[in-house]
């Protein structure tokens, strides 16, 4: 094999390779990381098990699930005799007292059972029984005088002060906003405005100045929502969270707004390892490319020489390989895509390739035959070739289609499924060795000795400019006919793209040759001799037309 690179070249082979080898040694590491986090089933499900205790939408303490109720169910219960204590105005906060059982501490309010805190509940979290029983009743008696001192008349006027001025100033704060916001708009229309409305003729109409200006009004609007909808749920979220009736519905709002966007970070820090993995992938799988094409670049420009290889198999070659190449770096990133092993993902999948497979067949097939027809070499851009009827210059060659130029300009748009199962004329395969042979025959009559015949047809061939003096000339007498012998004229030529005129200029001769001679060409329907020989005079050569 012989190589000729430049200097350059071999120096952006060398940093891509020590690149793609750093990057291979990283992606080892994150693979390690990615597949050392694994997380103890056990301690899982205990931590799914345990439930808040709120009061008012505000968490008191957590609990446990236990044999007989769930985290959920317990919290919700005690939640409720907690609320219910709190609203009997009988019950004083330090009548709650702890009460020592066999295996539990039990917190009463008078008669009123709280809760039991039992030593299972301590073992759990790491402390004595007494020390987490003593912890939760400072919660119960505090979360009553909260629940109470909130459904005051003093604290009630004073929240709704609150939520009077809350109200005044968000008002004002909307109004200051549309105010700014449409000096915003007017200095956005004069400043921008003109010079949005000559994009289009900078950019020759491909971009038009309305909808551009037309995207910007829409961003500003959707910027104008978002911030909007921002402060109005900021200051509903604080009023509603004054008054302990709608205390939670503000909790809710909060967490409805909160948790996704939690959600969404929690799983984006998740991620974080699959995403420096998918990274590495799409890097070595970017070099891997570039160095191949590299590779095959250098064969096209015949920098790089190889035995029985095309040089214009080259390119087509590398997208065969990028292909599979692009393939493998999917299949192997795949599993760290997000939402990858979900159901849904893969059911869109399978429906996906379902819909290709079922629509593409021909795609497919066009796909495969422009790729054959490139290995089969039976053609290349600039040739002249038949295809059944269709006579044109090959043009383009795509994957799908291949393009030809007719002689009279015409453009011929051929499938290459259809030039894979159809016989192919090349007229420039062997023009530059012997030349291709073009041909024509005439009828001649009996009378007429072949040998003149012969010589008429061979000078009008010599009378042909561009046609090739060697080979030389000869005539095939075709068949010996009813009533003339047809002669074939045979006449090598190498420029191809001029054939047509050739043509016309060696019809042209023969019919000159053949009135100097007085030698009549027959017509299809002769029947017999006319009394005066259809030939031109020759002093009629040049007759004009009538208008000249």
């Amino acid at each position: 094999m012989k190589t000729i690179f430049k200097n350059t070249h071999l120096r952006s082979i060398i940093v891509n390779l020590l690149f793609l080898s750093w990057l291979i040694i990283v992606s080892q590491d994150v693979a390690i990381a990615q597949n050392s986090s694994v997380v103890d089933q056990e301690f899982s499900e205990v931590k799914q098990n345990i439930a808040a205790v709120k009061i008012d939408g505000k968490v008191l303490f957590n609990v446990r699930g236990i044999a007989t109720f769930t985290g959920q169910q317990r919290a919700a219960i005690i939640s409720k005799r907690i609320e219910k204590i709190a609203g009997n105005p009988s019950i004083h906060p330090d009548s709650i007292i702890l009460i020592k059982g066999e295996d539990r501490y039990s917190i009463m309010a008078g008669r009123e059972l709280v809760m039991n805190v039992y030593n299972v509940d301590a073992e759990m979290e790491g402390f004595s029984t007494i020390v987490l029983a003593e912890y939760i009743h400072q919660k119960v008696v505090s979360g009553i005088k909260s629940y109470r001192e909130v459904r005051s008349t003093p604290e009630l006027l004073k929240k709704s002060l609150y939520a009077l001025l809350s109200a005044i100033i968000l008002v004002m704060i909307m109004l200051g906003l549309f105010w700014i916001l449409k000096k915003i708009n007017i200095r956005l229309q004069n400043r921008f405005k003109e010079k949005i409305d000559s994009v289009d003729n900078v950019s020759h109409n491909l971009i038009r100045s309305n909808q551009l200006w037309k995207a910007i009004q829409i961003f500003f609007k959707t910027m104008k929502i978002i911030v909007i909808v921002v402060i109005v749920t900021i200051f509903l979220q604080y009023i509603l969270g004054l008054f302990p009736w709608t205390n939670h519905v503000a909790v809710y709002t909060f967490e409805l707004v909160l948790n996704p966007v939690m959600i969404i970070g929690e799983s984006f820090v998740k991620f974080l390892p699959s995403l420096a993995f998918l990274i590495i992938i799409f890097f070595i799988t970017r070099y891997l490319l570039k160095l191949i094409k590299l590779f095959f670049v250098g064969i096209s420009q015949n920098g790089i020489v190889i035995k029985d290889f095309d040089p214009e198999w080259a390119l087509p070659t590398f997208r065969i390989l990028r292909v599979f190449i692009i393939a493998f770096a999917v299949i192997v990133a795949y599993p760290y895509i997000p939402g990858s092993e979900s159901s849904a993902f893969k059911g869109v999948t399978v429906f996906l390739g379902v819909l290709f497979s079922l629509g593409s067949s021909s795609f497919i097939g066009n796909i495969i035959a422009g790729y054959s027809m490139t290995y089969r070499g039976a053609f290349k851009i600039g040739d002249r070739i038949k295809v059944d009827e269709l006579v044109g210059f090959v043009v383009e060659q795509k994957l799908l289609v291949t393009r030809l130029r007719s002689v009279k300009n015409e453009e011929i748009i051929i499938p290459n499924s259809v030039l894979l199962n159809s016989n192919i004329i090349n007229f420039n395969t062997r023009a530059n060795d012997l030349g291709v042979i073009i041909h024509t025959t005439v009828g001649i009559g009996y009378e007429t000795p072949w040998r003149q015949v012969d010589a008429m047809l061979k000078l009008a061939a010599d009378r042909t400019k561009g046609l090739m003096k060697q080979p030389e000339p000869f005539v095939l007498k075709q068949s010996l006919g009813d009533f003339a012998v047809n002669y074939e004229i045979n006449a090598y030529c190498n420029d191809i793209s001029r054939m047509h005129i050739f043509y016309t200029e060696l019809h042209q001769n023969i019919l000159d040759v053949f009135n100097e001679n007085n030698v009549q060409i027959m017509t299809p329907a002769y029947e017999g001799d006319p009394e005066i020989p259809k030939v031109v005079p020759k002093d009629q050569w040049n007759t004009p037309l009538a208008e000249q």
